[in-house]
């Protein structure tokens, strides 16, 4: 029998729980723990019993679903994990498992022609990578990006839903400047990621304003079934960032042609692997060096790249951006 929503939710819940070494978790705390989640994830008010949460963990225990989860019980009241490394998500998968994801592997290949599913060349390596590295017991050969100690990525599947059924969220966050949380009802049009960070695009209620905010700064997030969706009148989400370079984008902002001279050493990382997808190589000069030209919008990802290539780049237009790289450069050599 399929397993339900519902319960992979308590699943998900109770694994996470025993995985926290720095908390006790009772029975009661562990059926709070997945009634929160219950609620926060599907709007489910009632509850669960004991009971249930009880059977939960028979389960996990037992190789109906797999998992075969060390779970037991210390000074006859709080559960843990007996192996503190264990979690459900590392569970190995199976002969059965492996030939489905092949299966699912080999039906995304057949779709790389087309340019609706362009975008899932990367998805396609890396099961590929997964399956032959699990089937022949192997390292693997493709090593991806990635972060696990990101904070926020919990918020994903929940603010995707928000966009998707255009349902407001009510928000508590902390932006790295101010001192405290606050609280508001925020309704989400755009979800974007950049360099393992992922950020949300939205209005607040009662505003006419555009803010982007970093799920690794959001503290806690419930639905808001009350309010009503204030929809997007801001900007398409299909196109909105096509002159950017990162998230930082403000909506009356327009891009600019940025002009700039790269060295002979760093010319042909910056040729092949280009800052933008408007880069266009302008002039190749009698030392080596390149002459590139991009039309993005002038932000702090901007700024960041170009100060991250030091001496090896030296932007020609327009002024405002030669001022504020020179002063961002001469406050450097200040520090030493």
């Amino acid at each position: 029998m399929p397993i339900s929503r519902n319960a992979l939710i308590r699943y998900k819940t109770i694994d996470n729980c025993l995985r926290n070494p720095y908390r006790k978790w009772t029975l009661e705390d562990l059926v709070n723990a997945c009634s929160d989640a219950l609620y926060e994830y599907e709007g489910i008010e009632k509850g669960i019993s004991k009971r249930t949460v009880q059977m939960d963990i028979q389960l996990m225990r037992s190789e109906k679903l797999g998992y075969n989860a060390p779970i037991v019980v210390k000074d006859h009241k709080y559960y843990i994990y007996e192996n503190p490394d264990y979690s459900i998500t590392n569970t190995p998968l199976s002969e059965q498992d492996l030939k489905v994801m092949s299966g699912a592997v080999e039906v995304l290949k057949q779709f790389n022609g087309f340019s609706y599913f362009s975008g899932m060349d990367d998805i396609v390596s890396r099961l590929e990578d997964h399956i032959t590295s699990v089937r022949q017991k192997t390292t693997p050969i493709i090593d991806f990006e990635k972060n696990n100690n990101l904070t926020g990525l919990n918020y994903l599947d929940t603010i995707y839903r928000a966009i998707l059924n255009k349902q407001a969220i009510q928000l508590k966050y902390r932006s790295f400047k101010a001192r405290s949380a606050a609280e508001f009802v925020f309704y989400p049009y755009l979800l974007k990621e950049y360099r393992n960070r992922w950020f949300v695009f939205g209005s607040k209620k009662k505003g006419n304003m555009l803010y982007n905010l970093a799920l690794d700064r959001i503290l806690e997030i419930v639905p808001a079934p009350d309010e009503v969706y204030q929809e997007n009148t801001f900007f398409d989400p299909a196109t909105f960032l096509e002159d950017v370079i990162g998230v930082t984008k403000g909506i009356n902002e327009s891009p600019q042609e940025v002009c700039f001279r790269v060295n002979k050493e760093n010319a042909p990382y910056v040729l092949t692997k280009p800052f933008h997808k408007s880069q266009h190589l302008v002039e190749t000069r009698e030392d080596g060096s390149m002459v590139f030209q991009i039309k993005v919008v002038i932000n702090q990802e901007l700024h960041r790249e170009i100060l991250g290539f030091g001496d090896g780049i030296c932007v020609l237009s327009p002024p405002s951006l030669v001022r504020f790289i020179k002063g961002k450069l001469l406050a450097a050599i200040n520090l030493y």
